[in-house]
């Protein structure tokens, strides 16, 4: 599964406002509710799951990358939002730099071989430094989707 098969615009922040990760994975999960791609009365559980995940060890990879994820029997496919931070979340990253891109997924439970390829794609696509500075440089959802649809037919 790509990263542009998971994304709409829609599911796009391109300015964050969180500070800190625990606010951004919020602030994300009320993006896909608002998106209509998990159901409101479902918001806890899920926040509650990937927060548990998130305690466990970070997801801040370095290099300004957050992914935030778990499995959910609440979903029946695979979904996603992006976040943009101009000013940096702290996300208690392994290089203990704030990060500026935080891609948060959720993979029905069950599907752990989709879980572990999602994460894959994802975390060597935001490995990629033109990449990433590509997406922080776009200058709204539209083009940051074009540039993720763009990357995963290379």
């Amino acid at each position: 599964m790509e990263l542009g098969d998971i994304l709409g615009k829609e599911q796009i922040i391109t300015s964050l406002r969180a500070a800190n990760r625990w606010d951004a994975i919020d602030e994300l999960i009320n993006n896909l509710v608002a998106t209509g791609k998990i159901k409101p009365e479902h918001h806890e559980a899920i926040a509650a799951v990937v927060k548990k995940r998130e305690s466990s060890m970070s997801t801040g990879i370095g290099f300004g990358i957050g992914i935030p994820h778990a499995s959910t029997d609440l979903i029946n496919e695979v979904v996603g939002a992006l976040g943009r931070s101009t000013t940096g979340v702290q996300f208690d990253a392994l290089d203990n730099q704030p990060v500026n891109l935080v891609m948060l997924f959720l993979v029905p439970q069950g599907q752990f071989q989709k879980h572990l390829h999602t994460l894959a794609n994802i975390a060597k696509l935001l490995h990629k430094a033109e990449f990433r500075q590509a997406l922080e440089q776009a200058p709204d959802a539209d083009a940051m989707l074009q540039i993720i649809r763009d990357q995963g037919k290379k």
